[in-house]
């Protein structure tokens, strides 16, 4: 099958569209519905490897819908705040405004490799309102993220399922974050992948950033977007979850939902 993502235009004053991973002959494993059924969601699972072009996709139903990014939009915004300079570097220091939230990680003053690690809405919210939303819809609308759609309060468009994104344009973002692709300076995207870093050994190297958030029809959704790296092979995935039953607790079925498939693929033993 052939993945054609568009062309990244250097030049700022031109349209360049964020390219997602066209899938025309996708490989569809239905081997992977256990593991949505098992943790009582709805979802699919997208990857591909890079080296070959090869994309394979569980229910691609949903892989072409879109849906609110959630906490993924934090690599988005790091991204226009280190450009722009609203984010110094990943160690500036938002302070605390005070207010005692649910999550107790949240109510300090935290650095941005912190926040981007504890996925503080607040600190987020708080560059959003710094970038304010003209430089953000300039970016949104360059780079092509999702519906483009920020209307609403400049800190939470990306939370209310105004902004929406669907996991095969996730796909397509996170691949030219990882090769420079993206209109911002290397440093820059250099910085954010450094924080999307999770686990490092000398088998594999995992990055991705969580989303979790809900549907407009009130269910819970969640995400898991990054890479997996073994013996210098990068493959690209993208996790998306919509929970079927009330009491299901998200956070946790993304990760692990991620990583029972990546095991039975093989991943995780440094042999990809």
């Amino acid at each position: 099958m052939t993945c054609n993502y568009k062309m990244v235009l250097p030049v700022a004053c031109c349209l360049m569209l964020m390219a997602s991973c066209t899938v025309n002959k996708a490989n569809n494993d239905d081997t992977l519905q256990k593991y949505f059924a098992e943790n009582k969601v709805d979802g699919c699972f997208t990857m591909l490897n890079n080296a070959d072009g090869e994309v394979t996709v569980y229910n691609m139903k949903y892989d072409t819908m879109r849906f609110s990014p959630a906490s993924t939009f934090k690599i988005f915004n790091s991204l226009v705040g280190l450009q722009t300079g609203i984010i110094t570097d990943e160690k500036m220091v938002i302070k605390w405004d005070g207010t005692t939230r649910w999550n107790k990680d949240w109510n300090k003053d935290m650095d941005m490799t912190e926040a981007f690690k504890v996925s503080s809405v607040p600190y987020y919210q708080e560059v959003a309102r710094r970038l304010g939303k003209d430089t953000l819809k300039q970016w949104i609308d360059s780079i092509g993220y999702g519906n483009k759609n920020i209307s609403g309060p400049v800190d939470s468009f990306w939370l209310n399922n105004t902004l929406k994104i669907s996991p095969d344009e996730q796909l397509g973002f996170i691949k030219k974050l990882y090769f420079d692709q993206l209109p911002f300076r290397k440093s820059v995207q250099q910085m954010v992948r450094d924080v999307l870093l999770q686990e490092n050994n000398t088998a594999y190297q995992l990055s991705y950033k969580t989303g979790l958030g809900y549907a407009e029809d009130g269910h819970a959704i969640g995400w898991l977007v990054g890479w997996i790296e073994e013996n210098k092979h990068v493959y690209f995935f993208v996790t998306f979850v919509k929970a079927v039953d009330a009491n299901t607790d998200i956070k946790p079925v993304r990760i692990n939902i991620t990583k029972a498939i990546l095991k039975q693929y093989g991943f995780f033993e440094g042999k990809k």
